[in-house]
């Protein structure tokens, strides 16, 4: 990881604003696109099958999240994925609770098949879900380490030609070969609705910015771990984390990213 190249990237979004376009969850909703807004990119959320294809016709990127699913939005992703291939701009596709139903382990599915995303990131057990669909999670919380699932990431990146990302207490991103770690981050983001979430969106804008995708999905990784953690040294608890961040994520400077990098080394 260089702190150089992840600052000049969080600057190309600043400077250029990428529209990311999301068809995301209710529970998020307002997170993600407050999250987007504060890293300088400009978050949509359409999901009316009627336009759709149409708004990815003019953004940057797509992120997909499957969190609370209905007939409707699914059909949704698929149409505004293909629409997006077509384009060729980044999907970024996140399996929200893979593996803890027979419903979400199908739409995971058809959403990859048809949509080829370009990244994929979840937890450790979303991305084992996706390979082993016996695994089971707990809602969409992971019941395993982040370490376990890498051979899954691996194997799910070879399959579908992309970058997976699994989130923990340390990520890891892979394109199948190459391996990155990114071990920035706090236990209080996990206190937090959404923060997985919002990674996947941020992944969105950093994509929109950065045609080299594994790099943007290093970059996008190490910002959110830097910003948790400077978000819960202000914090009092889960309300303010939420809070802080925005607004560490919205100052975040060079400077800061690298001082994060000198305390780990």
């Amino acid at each position: 990881m260089n702190p150089k190249m992840i600052t000049e990237n969080l600057e190309a979004i600043r400077e250029n604003s990428p529209l990311v376009h999301n068809i995301t969850n209710y529970v998020v909703m307002n997170n993600t696109a407050n999250a987007l807004l504060a890293i300088g990119a400009s978050p949509v959320m359409a999901h009316a099958q009627e336009e759709v294809k149409d708004m990815v016709g003019i953004a940057s990127a797509l992120v997909l999240n499957m969190g609370t699913l209905s007939k409707e939005w699914v059909e949704s992703m698929i149409i505004a994925g293909l629409r997006a291939n077509e384009r060729k701009i980044p999907i970024v596709f996140d399996p929200v609770g893979a593996g803890a139903t027979a419903y979400r382990n199908e739409i995971a599915t058809r959403i990859i098949n048809n949509c080829n995303p370009e990244i994929i990131r979840g937890n450790a057990s979303e991305i084992m879900a996706l390979v082993n669909q016996e695994m089971k999670t707990k809602g969409v919380d992971s019941v395993v380490s982040t370490n376990s699932a890498l051979d899954s990431a691996k194997y799910l990146a070879q399959l579908h030609e992309c970058i997976v990302v699994i989130s923990g207490e340390v990520d890891y991103i892979t394109d199948g070969n190459r391996v990155e770690s990114v071990a920035f981050g706090t236990p209080m983001m996990e206190k937090v609705t959404g923060m997985g979430c919002t990674a996947t969106a941020i992944l969105g804008a950093f994509a929109a910015t950065n045609e080299n995708l594994f790099e943007a999905a290093v970059n996008g990784m190490t910002v959110m771990g830097i910003t948790g953690e400077l978000a819960s040294a202000k914090a009092n608890g889960p309300g303010s984390m939420q809070m802080h961040f925005l607004d560490c994520l919205y100052k975040l400077s060079e400077v800061e990213i690298e001082q994060a990098f000198c305390t780990v080394e």
